[in-house]
């Protein structure tokens, strides 16, 4: 075989050495973000309830995975802060996420009763004039004040979600003297109207933190939060509240049951 045949042949042989070397370490990756997603999964549902993860040759057999695929997804979860490595006593639960139903229509706290107590800091409260979506969605007219409040609410004293929140001057008059602090909207809209809160329409959507919510839930500047917009309505379909909640991503998941329906 001629010198530059030689040559080309140990080029190619070469280069798919490589391409298999990288398809390798893309195997890995993506069996390590399937076992993440499992882990992660246990680890919501309190499948870990001493704080202790298995040790990583359980979790390798358990979910017939390598060393080096159970380490990446540990490392996964790392990144998201839910998981640290304590020498001499392995990988632990170092934080929690809470869970936060989406098929029924109810305040933080009523959400989260179960999990601690949930107290709001009214940053901001007062008559506003409502920009044109605002007064679109509430149906009221362009300009006219609506009650603008805005609330950094906490679980257990930790930031869990940065609530601005729009309702119409002639209810949001009766919650100016209401105790905001420790009760939700809901509950104060209700007793307000004499009315039951009938159904909401919501939009769900992960985005960046600007610097200022960055800086009230206190989490890096740039983090992935929740955007939960809700305008709900009274039972006889008029709406009264329009939110824009932006949630910690790292302290809440959001669950709902779907029916199929064609």
């Amino acid at each position: 075989m001629p010198p530059s045949d030689r040559i080309r042949d140990h080029a190619g042989q070469g280069a798919t050495t490589v391409a298999a070397h990288r398809a390798r370490r893309r195997l890995r990756a993506d069996q390590a973000r399937q076992l993440a997603d499992l882990l992660r999964h246990q680890l919501l549902a309190d499948g870990f309830p001493d704080g202790t993860l298995p040790h990583e040759t359980v979790l390798a057999t358990d979910y017939r995975a390598t060393r080096n695929t159970v380490r990446q997804a540990l490392d996964l979860l790392r990144a998201e802060g839910l998981v640290d490595r304590l020498p001499g006593v392995g990988t632990v639960v170092v934080a929690r996420k809470y869970p936060h139903g989406l098929d029924r229509l109810m305040g933080l706290a009523e959400t989260l009763h179960e999990h601690g107590t949930v107290t709001n800091e009214v940053r901001t409260m007062g008559p506003a004039p409502a920009p044109a979506p605002v007064a679109e969605r509430l149906r009221v007219q362009p300009g006219a004040d609506v009650l603008y409040i805005e609330r950094l609410r906490r679980l257990n004293g930790l930031p869990l979600s940065l609530d601005l929140t729009y309702i119409p001057l002639d209810i949001g008059t009766a919650l100016l003297g209401a105790d905001l602090e420790n009760n939700d909207v809901f509950r104060l809209l209700e007793a307000i109207t004499g009315q039951r809160l009938g159904h909401a329409e919501i939009t769900l959507e992960a985005v960046n933190a600007d610097t200022h919510s960055a800086a009230v839930l206190e989490a890096p500047r740039g983090a992935a939060v929740l955007m939960l917009e809700r305008l709900t309505h009274l039972a006889d379909g008029r709406p009264v509240d329009l939110e824009f909640i932006r949630f910690r991503g790292d302290r809440i998941t959001m669950s709902g049951l779907l029916h199929r329906s064609l």
